[in-house]
């Protein structure tokens, strides 16, 4: 018998138009054979199924279910597939788990953890992971750029500390009024915002999953960023200005210690599921700094996590039937 899968979309933040596109992929790759999929919109406006004939039909928050023509349909696992708040911070994942609803990614715990950067850096560099000195400042009681030039090494990247894909991020070469511009950007995104020193190297990405009790790392990625682009920002990521290379084209002593410290970071923060995990390779230290934890990796045509599956010779179809084969282990 098929079983009911609620593909959850959209968001309360900027990433919901990467949100969206993603759904398309994993929409049009989920295994029709196996499940029955209902793509639920979570937006400002509401939680909305959109029935084939194009009308709304409104979520029960109460025990998150639909009446479909008539019938209650309720749901035997959730595929998130929604960056940004509420369903990579930790809030969506708080709440299936108060209904007894498996979902694929990681649990509240370890999603909200991971979406601050400061306290997944914090946690990782207690681990014995390498981690760049950061800084990080609260809206409210922020005064000025002094507390970062006293404390770190430029240059330095500032990004809000709770999101992703790059938004309202910037990289600051010297301690100029650039620097106060940059971290107002920063606090129109998120009001906690982060400073890194920049670690000089190469910069790789690896998808990461469990499967059956083992670790699976993907075929690394390397990612450059254009030559007339500072680094890697939202327009490198989406607007086709960067370099992708998967896999990454790598000397395999380099490429296995990163595989060594992904599966060490997918262990210390109990990750479920599919992440992505960013690393700079610094090569004077001969080890990789972890950037940070996805834990809701984009699934778009142009994400990396796809490139990395086809890379390992598998399909899509069978990649997302394996990510929620865990949610009924």
């Amino acid at each position: 018998m098929k079983k009911n899968i609620a593909l959850v979309t959209g968001g309360f933040s900027g990433e919901a138009v990467i949100s969206y596109k993603s759904a398309v992929t994993i929409g049009t790759h989920l295994d029709r054979d196996l499940f029955t999929v209902y793509k639920i919109d979570i937006n400002p406006e509401g939680w909305f199924y959109e029935h084939t004939d194009g009308h709304k039909i409104a979520v029960d928050k109460n025990d998150f279910t639909l009446v479909v023509d008539g019938q209650k349909i309720s749901f035997d696992a959730v595929f998130i597939g929604m960056h940004g708040t509420p369903g990579e911070d930790g809030k969506l994942q708080g709440y299936f788990d108060m209904l007894g609803i498996p979902y694929t990614g990681c649990d509240a715990a370890t999603s909200a953890i991971t979406f601050n950067k400061r306290y997944g850096t914090a946690i990782a560099g207690m681990s014995g992971i390498a981690v760049a000195k950061s800084v990080v400042l609260i809206k409210d009681k922020f005064t000025s750029p002094d507390e970062v030039v006293n404390s770190l090494r430029f240059p330095v990247f500032i990004k809000p500390n709770n999101g992703g894909s790059s938004i309202g991020m910037s990289k600051v070469n010297q301690a100029t009024e650039e620097l106060g511009y940059a971290i107002e950007k920063a606090f129109r995104e998120d009001a906690q915002v982060l400073v890194e020193e920049m670690i000089e190297g190469r910069e790789f990405t690896a998808g990461v999953f469990r499967s059956k009790g083992e670790i699976i790392v993907l075929p690394l990625t390397e990612v450059k960023a254009h030559a007339d682009m500072d680094f890697f920002d939202f327009e490198a990521k989406y607007q086709g200005k960067s370099t992708e290379t998967t896999p990454a084209v790598v000397d395999e002593l380099i490429a296995e210690k990163i595989r060594e410290t992904a599966r060490k970071v997918y262990t210390v923060f109990n990750c479920r599921g599919v992440v992505r995990i960013d690393f700079i390779y610094n090569e004077e230290e001969k080890r990789p700094y972890m950037l940070e934890v996805n834990t809701i990796p984009g699934q778009s045509d142009a994400s990396i996590v796809p490139q990395q599956v086809q890379a390992m010779g598998w399909n899509l179809k069978d990649f997302y039937t394996r990510l929620l084969s865990e949610c009924f282990v």
